[in-house]
């Protein structure tokens, strides 16, 4: 399979928008689709239908617990959303992330593209997760999209990135951080602050805790660096319990 990004749908609702962003994946090249929770279980018979030969890209489509896990062995995430919301990161169109995807998958990395459900988009917990925001410039009186034209828009702008696109290549020591790691370097900051009562008062604490991940998220990180400051924190709790 050609290196491109993996679509992520995120809890979908209905098997019929399933099919039918399959066959738009389909329609420009895009064989890796990835599924978090689908409200009505997987496999499931109307998305097959809807998705008029390509369900093959349903075949192979894999099935997610929770969106860390769908995107864990990714190194760049892009979140599809009609509003930035109040998260601090980069929000680009569908061309320039597309663009700038090429680039990355170039290089080597493994991307992915969230898209959430299908009645209120992605939660904030979603977003948070991801390196940058996804914004289509849409009719502000209306500016829903359904998941299969996002889906359609998104595939149509990877067509043209990767049409024209030539690989560079990027001076660096060791590889990028996926999701996996930084998962957990995030984890271990959160306990250990958690632990010395950072997060102050109560009712502050999902939204501080929230930003902490943000920050991550939009740091380009190494695994060396997760592996220095993983060592930060250890040294910074050993050296406070000294006697």
């Amino acid at each position: 399979m050609r290196p491109q990004p993996a679509f992520v749908l995120i809890r979908p609702q209905m098997g019929e928008n399933i099919g039918a962003a399959a066959r738009a994946m389909a329609n420009f090249g895009l064989e890796r689709m990835r599924l978090v929770a689908p409200r009505d279980g997987w496999p499931n018979p109307a998305a097959v239908a809807m998705a008029s030969g390509a369900g093959r890209l349903l075949d192979a489509a894999q099935v997610f617990d929770d969106t860390a896990g769908s995107i864990a062995d990714c190194e760049y995430v892009y979140a599809t959303t009609a509003r930035p919301r109040e998260l601090t990161k980069p929000v680009l169109s569908p061309q320039a992330a597309m663009q700038d995807a090429a680039r990355r998958i170039a290089q080597g990395q493994r991307v992915a593209v969230l898209f959430g459900p299908e009645r209120a988009g992605m939660e904030n917990d979603d977003i948070s997760r991801a390196n940058a925001i996804i914004t289509v410039p849409v009719n502000p009186d209306f500016p829903s999209l359904n998941l299969a034209q996002c889906v359609l828009l998104t595939g149509y702008e990877w067509r043209l990135a990767t049409e024209e696109v030539i690989p560079e290549r990027t001076q660096m020591q060791g590889d990028w951080a996926n999701q996996s790691e930084i998962e957990a370097l995030s984890q271990h900051y959160e306990d250990r602050m958690e632990d010395a009562g950072f997060f102050f008062p109560d009712h502050k604490a999902a939204s501080m805790k929230l930003n902490l991940r943000n920050l991550w998220s939009r740091m380009p990180l190494t695994r060396a660096d997760v592996q220095m400051l993983h060592g930060i924190m250890r040294q910074m709790v050993r050296w406070k319990d000294r006697p």
